[in-house]
């Protein structure tokens, strides 16, 4: 405490207004925040590492693994850099199906966030409505991949499932229900008196800071700044496809709940656009297990913005190097700014403006000894096993668990 008025409370890592472990050092006068520090790391799984020691078919499906919204997003991210240093050309047909899935994923995290920003301020019967919604997308994205999450349809080379004419007649049809019911989202998000005067002037990001502090996404969208990777630098089938990039100038978080209830708009009519559209022909081509040495950078508009995929291949099964940078890493510089001078109630909405992933996000790239004043590099072996380590000295041994099962696999 500095005086009488001023004071830090810390917010998270576990906290009832945070979905995911982070922490947040608030520095108060009264109600008003001063100054935020933010901690990241509590989510870290030591992916990137982990790619290292594992092929590009294995990676694929942990790269999936990153995050549970945007699991697409990364594992098409991921392959765009394999295949591009391998110089294998997709067929069109499942570039097609790739932009099928990526639009899908984008309603479906979308009204996942419409439901989580409706219960942050207190409005649990818009959280109720989104995510009932959010169902029927889930329920297409079991149909066409098998899986509601991690849907593996994505292979080097193309991908693994093709569509039928009944099942994109299934899509159409689901489409058609969601955008009536998004038309009342936007209804709700422009006329309401309630949400607008709670969301509006709240976590103010100017068109200039945006642009200082690197936002992407829709967080950079709302404070009208005009990029998306779709338009900018197409990949899959966008090149093929038009739609408008949704703006806003109200530059807060009423503008970034416009911005995202217009997006899912945009993204029905390119559904429409790609169903019409797509080829027949192959859905994939035979891809090598040793990738040519090589490296490549892959970018994809991901739902909540950017993301950024490098991969270095040594001529091997398995990348050298692979780094991820999610869009929440990106946006999370602008969290500390929007905050500044506001009321500590409004901090819950204000981070989850920016459709925070801290798991995306949480990534190690040395480890810093102060006292030794050096850096280290730490292997994905000795990470795993600094884990185990760490959990047993805390009493959570698997060591007789594991005896058991490999006992029953034997057996």
């Amino acid at each position: 405490m500095h005086n009488s008025n001023e004071f830090k409370i810390p917010l998270g890592p576990q906290h009832p207004a945070l979905k995911e472990p982070e922490s947040f050092s608030v520095a108060l006068k009264g109600e008003k925040i001063m100054g935020v520090d933010i901690r990241l790391g509590y989510n870290h799984r030591g992916i990137e590492k982990a790619c290292e020691e594992r092929t590009y078919i294995q990676d694929m499906y942990l790269i999936e693994r990153i995050c549970g919204i945007c699991s697409h997003s990364h594992s098409t991210c991921f392959i765009q850099a394999v295949e591009e240093i391998a110089g294998l050309e997709v067929p069109k047909r499942a570039l097609y199906i790739r932009t099928l899935i990526a639009e899908l994923e984008r309603i479906h995290s979308h009204l996942l966030w419409l439901g989580v920003a409706g219960h942050e301020i207190g409005f649990d019967t818009l959280l109720m409505y989104a995510w009932r919604d959010r169902e029927i997308v889930m329920d297409m994205l079991a149909e066409l991949t098998g899986n509601r999450v991690n849907y593996g349809i994505n292979t080097i080379g193309g991908v693994r499932r093709n569509i039928t004419r009944e099942q994109a007649e299934k899509v159409l049809g689901g489409i058609k229900t969601l955008e009536e019911r998004t038309k009342y989202y936007i209804e709700v998000a422009t006329e309401e008196v309630t949400i607008r005067k709670r969301l509006s002037g709240v976590g103010v990001l100017s068109y200039e800071d945006a642009l200082r502090l690197d936002a992407v996404g829709p967080t950079a969208r709302a404070s009208n700044v005009n990029r998306d990777v779709r338009r900018d630098d197409h990949y899959a089938a966008y090149g093929d496809i038009r739609f408008e990039v949704v703006t806003d100038m109200h530059n807060d978080v009423y503008g970034r709940t416009i911005v995202r209830v217009k997006e899912l708009m945009e993204s029905y009519q390119i559904i429409r656009q790609v169903l019409q559209k797509m080829p027949d022909g192959p859905i994939s081509i035979k891809a090598p297990r040793q990738i040519p040495a090589g490296e490549a950078l892959s970018r994809y508009e991901a739902p909540r913005g950017e993301d950024v995929h490098y991969v270095k291949s040594n001529g091997t099964e398995k990348p050298e190097r692979v780094k991820v940078r999610a869009p929440t890493l990106a946006n999370i510089q602008a969290v500390k700014h929007m905050l500044a001078d506001r009321y500590l109630a409004d901090m819950p909405i204000v981070i989850a403006a920016i459709d925070p992933c801290f798991s995306c996000t949480d990534r190690l790239v040395t480890i810093e000894y102060p006292n030794k004043r050096k850096n280290e590099v730490i292997s994905w072996q000795a990470l795993h096993s600094y884990s185990i380590e760490w959990h047993r000295s805390r009493g959570i041994d698997f060591r007789a668990l594991n005896k058991k099962f490999s006992e029953r696999i034997k057996g």
